[in-house]
């Protein structure tokens, strides 16, 4: 984990700071465009780097088991069987899933650094590495009201970016992955959790919307 956060602080923070400071310098660039042209460097990097392991096949498969953990949390959260074929039924995507919050932490940086200015090189890079704390807890609250609140218009439209992308980090499972993800849950769960669940009985099939719950 040590060696992920160095990577993204380095790869997703650091980098498009220096590179725009660099490039707005040249074109004289200044205020709150210096910030969007900061955030949109830093997004087509996310985006790219989403895109670009997308295309390995392994990443392939751990991207087909990450849709199985959001097809198994939504039957779950639904109060369906936890069987690979109820779970089947459910959509990939989850507003709590961790690309949508990855997303909403690339927004927020815009408007978090834009208080900083534009200060020279050693305090730009102390203050990108500084706030990212402040940036992922604004981050986290903006998904978790969105989570708990999906029934207002405004935060669904809010949350579609956020749910689209989870088109480049799932995949669609097989039966066999949905066990292996609905073993994972069980695994996690209290007695009584696990009682509640094979009491069950079978639900009529739901439409496949995003899931509200926690990924």
């Amino acid at each position: 984990m040590a060696v992920a956060m160095v990577f993204f602080t380095g790869v997703f923070i650091l980098a498009p700071a220096v590179g725009t400071k660099a490039l707005t310098d040249a074109i004289g660039v200044n205020g709150f465009e210096y910030q969007l042209i900061e955030g949109g460097i830093r997004l087509a990097l996310f985006l790219g780097y989403l895109g670009g392991i997308g295309l390995l096949p392994d990443i392939k498969r751990v991207f087909q088991y990450h849709g199985a953990e959001h097809k198994t949390i939504a039957a779950y959260e639904n109060d369906a069987e936890l069987t690979p074929e109820a779970a089947q039924r459910f959509t990939t995507q989850h507003v709590r899933c961790g690309t949508n919050f990855l997303l909403t932490v690339m927004v927020v940086t815009i408007f978090v650094y834009a208080f900083v200015g534009r200060p020279a090189l050693p305090l730009l890079i102390v203050s990108r590495i500084v706030l990212i704390p402040v940036v992922a807890a604004i981050s986290y609250e903006i998904i978790r009201f969105a989570a708990g609140h999906m029934e207002l218009g405004w935060v669904r439209k809010l949350m579609v970016p956020g749910l689209t992308l989870q088109r480049l980090t799932t995949r669609q499972p097989s039966l066999d992955q949905l066990e292996v993800a609905i073993a994972s849950l069980r695994a996690v769960m209290t007695a009584e959790e696990l009682a509640a669940v094979e009491a069950r009985s079978v639900r009529p099939r739901r439409s496949a919307q995003p899931a509200f719950g926690t990924a």
